[in-house]
């Protein structure tokens, strides 16, 4: 009973965060202060009061529209505070009240604000990034079972976007990776380290390529339309923090037998 009420009280905590993240998003793209003013209507800018900025329950209550100018609020509102939600409640469940949560907790965080402002502006900010990098060696260093996978981590992660951005146009006449998607798997290695930064791109590269086939298919986007990587990567770093060690250990004992 006490580990179920330490999940729903970790989901709490992630809604309440979640609304947060969402000033975050809607902001840092536009480099406007994350406390000041408070929380507006984007449209009427009307302040919001408390009992209209309850995660996900206001929305509900308002029907998803503005209670002083009846415009619609994006469905993305409480989509980022459920998922900050139920990731928090899920770090809680599978990592207790360890110190790994807590920083699983805070990557998970960034990773969703990284994902809405890739796929709103094309862009992975570096206000988020460098920071991010500098707190993940912190972090890191301390954490991982040696203290230079970190490092290694955020040189490999770095290094392997940095090479394929600095090839591609070589090989396909036009840009790869963005600087920002860079600075986003360097980021990430720090936190998570050399093994896991590989699993990452992985996992990413592959969803990445499949999402990109399928909109292809459907005539949705083109052959030459760019498509965000960050949410991929950021998807990719979630299945590795949360399962990398399972998965590589799988991976150890299926090469064993294959010899």
């Amino acid at each position: 009973m006490i580990e179920q009420w330490h999940v729903v009280v970790a989901a709490i905590f992630g809604a309440l965060i979640g609304s947060f993240l969402n000033v975050c998003i809607y902001r840092l793209p536009v480099r406007e202060s994350l406390v000041w003013p408070g929380s507006r209507c984007p449209h009427c800018k009307t302040a919001i009061v408390w009992y209209d900025n309850v995660p996900m329950l206001s929305y509900l209550w308002l029907r998803g529209l503005c209670r002083q100018c009846q415009a619609t609020i994006a469905w993305r509102y409480p989509l980022v505070e459920a998922l900050n939600a139920a990731g928090y409640g899920f770090i809680a469940w599978r990592f207790g009240g360890t110190v790994d949560a807590y920083v699983y907790g805070l990557l998970f965080s960034t990773l969703i604000v990284v994902t809405f402002i890739d796929l709103d502006h094309m862009i992975v900010p570096d206000r988020i990034t460098l920071p991010g990098m500098a707190l993940g060696l912190a972090v890191g260093t301390l954490l991982l079972p040696q203290w230079w996978d970190s490092i290694g981590g955020l040189l490999l992660g770095g290094g392997i976007l940095y090479g394929m951005a600095w090839i591609s146009p070589y090989l396909f006449g036009k840009e790869g990776m963005g600087g920002g998607d860079i600075k986003l798997l360097a980021m990430i290695g720090a936190f998570l380290g050399w093994q896991q930064v590989l699993l990452t791109l992985i996992v990413g590269g592959i969803v990445g390529a499949g999402v990109g086939v399928v909109l292809i298919g459907a005539r949705i986007i083109t052959r030459d339309a760019y498509i965000p990587f960050g949410p991929f990567l950021s998807l990719g770093a979630v299945v590795a923090m949360l399962y990398g060690a399972e998965i590589l250990d799988w991976y150890g004992a299926f090469r064993a037998d294959r010899r």
